[in-house]
């Protein structure tokens, strides 16, 4: 069963009636704060002028750039229009998209881009009537230095909570290599042409299990005040979790936020991103320039710092820095890269949650002397000297029979991965409560 639980047939005709209601929007393009919105992009097919209406810009959905895509090195994706499929947290009346050409090495230029709701589970057609040109300082066609990424014009377009959203880009001559998130337990597609604005999905033959160059859905919204992030590692990624359920921590995070809200408990009003990539470590990145996977203390001031209208961040890395180590890893090396980022945090007045170490025994890195470290570890993060909060996934998925190890019915299969059970005892173990709050006021 997935976390879906709107039925798109229902979900079409309402949006149809929304969007013959709706207003414009002001889009705040040049601003993350959420609070100082600009004129809307120009006029464009399926968005007539209407008047203005207000909200707050948050993070419904991102991810992080990750590395460059195995064999689009020279020819990139010519000719291609890629639509990505991705999931909100929360909704809004309008949204905007941030591209990434992180790991191209010449300009990439898309000559048109465009976003919609999806009308089914697993499926590449957009919901006609939501079908949104998107612009770029007021223009169609944009051009992304090698290594940096824009932010669209804001677009009206009604996006439900908990719902999937096609964002579909055209390169003519996309030089290459393609800047991507892989093994994201989301199916995307391809199509090649000029197909953005195709709403059957029937030219999108080519699937893959990856975003490329999509890296934040941001959204106009009265229902949130702020965006959490989820920064991590394969396990925040959702490795293992069921392929377009999304079954991840962050999503059944963002749902118990919902369902909190709408039940009128006193609970942070929040849009949740999730920035976990496989593999990764505090410290140390992979090969390249820029490096493939960056390490947790490169990455943050982008995946974090940058994103839109942050106000807490939860922090679950450190289990790569010890499996991957090539010797035994000094404890003290790892929890001072955590309070680094702790300190950049709380400079930009984000509160910092940070997660124990979850358990590895039965899985081929583990050892007696990498058991220590991260018991080591969690006792400094139980203690409350590294993080503002805590949230012990540890005590929530271990086996009680032996710590050391996963509870056998949260166990992926491979010692080290939750499976979709385990990813939701994960998500209840957190406080509500404890999300809210600034960081902590310097003396």
């Amino acid at each position: 069963m997935t976390r879906r639980h709107h039925g798109y047939a229902l979900l079409a005709a309402i949006v149809s009636l929304i969007v013959a209601m709706s207003v414009a929007i002001y889009a705040g393009a040049a601003s993350d704060d959420g609070t100082a919105p600009s004129a809307l992009a120009g006029p464009r097919p399926y968005d007539p002028a209407a008047p203005a209406s207000t909200g707050t810009w948050v993070g419904s959905w991102s991810t992080s750039p990750s590395a460059a895509e195995p064999g689009t090195e020279t020819a990139g994706l010519h000719d291609r229009s890629v639509r990505n499929v991705v999931h909100t947290s929360v909704g809004g009346t309008g949204a905007r998209i941030t591209l990434s050409n992180l790991y191209g090495r010449l300009p990439l230029t898309l000559t048109r881009a465009t976003i919609a709701l999806a009308a089914a589970d697993d499926s590449a057609a957009a919901v006609p009537r939501t079908m949104r040109r998107l612009t770029f300082n007021g223009l169609p066609t944009v051009v992304i230095p090698p290594g940096a990424q824009v932010m669209s014009d804001g677009v009206r377009i009604p996006v439900p909570p908990d719902s999937d959203v096609l964002v579909t880009t055209y390169a003519p001559a996309e030089p290459g290599p393609v800047t991507v998130h892989a093994r994201v337990r989301q199916i995307s597609y391809a199509a090649r042409g000029e197909r953005t604005e195709d709403v059957t999905g029937a030219p999108y033959t080519e699937q893959v299990e990856a975003w490329r160059y999509l890296t934040a859905l941001d959204v106009l919204s009265s229902e949130a005040d702020g965006t959490l992030v989820a920064f991590g590692d394969s396990l925040t990624e959702g490795n293992s979790s069921t392929v377009g359920a999304n079954r991840r921590w962050p999503d059944i995070l963002s749902d118990r936020l919902r369902e909190a809200a709408s039940a009128g408990q006193d609970v942070p009003r929040y849009g949740v991103v999730n920035e976990g990539i496989g593999g990764n470590r505090v410290l140390t990145g992979g090969l390249g320039r820029p490096a493939d996977n960056p390490s947790g203390l490169s990455r943050f001031p982008r995946d974090v710092l940058g994103r839109t209208n942050v106000k807490v961040v939860v922090i679950d890395l450190g289990v790569n820095d010890i499996l991957r180590s090539p010797t035994v890893i000094d404890p003290d090396l790892v929890l001072d890269g955590l309070r680094t980022l702790v300190g950049q945090a709380h400079a930009r007045g984000i509160r910092v949650v940070g997660a124990t170490l979850m358990p590895f025994g039965g899985h081929r890195g583990h050892s007696a002397e990498r058991e220590a470290v991260r018991q080591e570890m969690n006792a400094e993060i139980r203690s409350g000297r590294v993080f503002d909060a805590v949230v012990d996934f540890d005590r929530a998925v271990r086996d009680p029979y032996d710590p050391r190890r996963f509870r056998p019915d949260y166990d992926s299969g491979d010692r080290l991965h939750p499976n979709d059970r385990g990813y939701e005892r994960m998500a209840r173990e957190f406080d509500l409560t404890a999300l809210k709050g600034a960081a902590p006021a310097k003396l």
